[in-house]
C-alpha cells in the first residue's frame, strides 16, 4: 500500500467563511476550497484537508481574532498550527486580493513561518477577558461623569445650585 502523501493546508480567515487551500510538500498547489465558521465547517474543513495528504502543518492568518475558534479545533485534533502574517499592503495591492490566493500564500509561507499562535484559553485568556471588560468600565464612568459635568455647567442658574456638590 503507497504511503499517504504530505501536504501542508493554508487558510484565510474570515467572519463567515474561511478559504482554505492545500499544497503537497513542494509547494504545488492541489486545492482551494470555502468553508463557513461553525463548529460543522471546521469538521468539513479538517477532512477535506486530510483527504489530500496527511497533513503536517496549516498555515494562518488571524489565529488571534477570526481564525481564533478554528486554530483551537484543529490543536485539539492534533494539527500543528503556525501563525503566518499578512502579506504587505504594496504586495497585495500589486497582486489584487484574493481570498484563494491568500490561503495558498498561508500554506506556502507556513513552511517558513514559525509563529506558534496563543492558546487563548485558560487562565489568560480569562483575565484578559476581565480586563477587557474593565477597561470598558472605565472608559464609560469616566464619559458618564464628564457628561454630567457638561450639564452641570450648562445648566441654568436656578438649577445648577441644586446640582453641585
Amino acid at each position: 500500500m503507497p504511503q499517504p502523501i504530505e501536504v501542508i493546508g493554508g487558510v484565510d480567515t474570515h467572519t463567515d467563511v474561511h478559504q482554505a487551500a492545500v499544497i503537497d510538500t513542494i509547494g504545488r498547489h492541489l486545492a482551494t476550497e470555502a468553508f463557513p465558521t461553525t463548529p460543522e465547517g471546521y469538521r468539513h474543513l479538517l477532512a477535506w484537508l486530510r483527504s489530500h495528504g496527511q497533513v503536517l502543518t496549516v498555515g494562518m492568518e488571524g489565529t488571534g481574532s477570526y481564525g481564533a475558534e478554528l486554530a483551537r479545533y484543529l490543536r485539539a485534533n492534533q494539527v500543528t498550527v503556525v501563525e503566518v502574517d499578512r502579506p504587505d499592503r504594496r504586495a497585495r495591492r500589486a497582486a489584487g486580493k484574493s481570498d484563494p490566493v491568500d490561503a495558498y500564500a498561508a500554506a506556502v509561507l507556513s513552511g517558513r513561518a514559525n509563529g506558534t499562535p496563543k492558546d487563548r484559553d485558560g487562565t489568560v485568556e480569562a483575565i484578559r477577558a476581565l480586563r477587557v471588560v474593565r477597561a470598558s468600565a472605565i472608559k464609560a464612568r469616566t464619559q458618564t461623569i464628564n457628561q454630567l459635568k457638561s450639564l452641570i455647567i450648562t445648566a441654568p442658574l436656578r438649577y445648577a445650585k441644586h446640582c453641585a456638590p
